[in-house]
């Protein structure tokens, strides 16, 4: 299994704690790594790194992790940091021939989200977007989300941060076939902005955009220093950050944080 991170952007609300988002860290530990790591505990055995803003620095970084993972790592660069973030999906699945588990370097996620993802049938269906059904959280940035609205089938009707009616939440997680860059840029083709949810809505206007639904699993977005100051305090500080498995560092069932 192929992983792919998007790391390009410039991460503007997290800008007064860190120059850079991808290099953010968490406990000691940089929301980059421990998205590597993440994929890892799914059964990664090559990830592509899209760097973008800062992209120097954080290929210097990756540089680093590669000696402590057992993983192979690239990064490639996207034209433009500042298009949509579909630019970056597009420009690192092309390193990528067949299907590949998709997150974001911001987000974190217990390993059970991206197994379960790993796991997913492929067949009927172009893309699994992991969802949550909470959409009241403590952990949820209304303000921010990526809403999803489903179809009787667990497929994706709709999809979008200005959804009015919604049944779930995107968390950030996907299991990708080539379909889906491949969507994003006939989307772009025929006029939207290019952000990875516009490829999603094509696919899901098609029929081919399933769901996994995440249960009572553990995730956060960390987005902005309240975010951050609520990744510190859940995450226990003597969990190794640095364990394979994503399980070893989230305590999910005592942390206490369902709505």
């Amino acid at each position: 299994m192929d992983g792919l991170i998007l790391a390009a952007g410039f991460g503007s609300r997290l800008r007064d704690l860190f120059p850079s988002k991808p290099l953010a860290t968490i406990n000691g530990v940089s929301l980059l790594e421990i998205a590597l790591r993440q994929l890892a505990s799914a059964g990664v055995a090559r990830a592509v790194v899209v760097t973008g803003y800062n992209a120097e620095a954080v290929e210097v970084a990756v540089g680093g992790m590669r000696s402590r993972l057992d993983l192979d790592v690239i990064t490639v660069r996207v034209e433009d940091w500042e298009k949509p973030n579909g630019f970056s999906v597009m420009a690192g699945a092309s390193y990528l021939p067949g299907n590949y588990l998709l997150v974001m370097c911001d987000h974190l996620l217990s390993s059970c989200i991206l197994r379960g993802l790993a796991g997913a049938d492929d067949g009927g269906r172009d893309v699994t977007l992991g969802i949550d059904r909470r959409i009241i959280s403590p952990l949820i940035d209304p303000d921010d989300a990526t809403w999803v609205e489903r179809g009787a089938n667990g497929f994706i009707n709709r999809i979008g941060k200005d959804l009015t009616q919604y049944d779930a939440v995107d968390c950030g997680a996907f299991l990708a076939t080539p379909a889906l860059a491949g969507a994003i840029g006939k989307a772009i083709g025929q006029g939207k902005q290019g952000s990875l949810s516009d490829g999603m809505q094509l696919l899901a206007d098609c029929g081919r955009a399933a769901t996994l639904d995440i249960g009572d699993a553990w995730w956060m977005d960390v987005d902005d220093p309240a975010a951050h100051a609520q990744a510190q305090g859940l995450l226990d500080e003597g969990f190794s950050l640095l364990g394979n498995d994503a399980a070893d560092w989230v305590r999910c069932r005592e942390l206490n944080v369902q709505p």
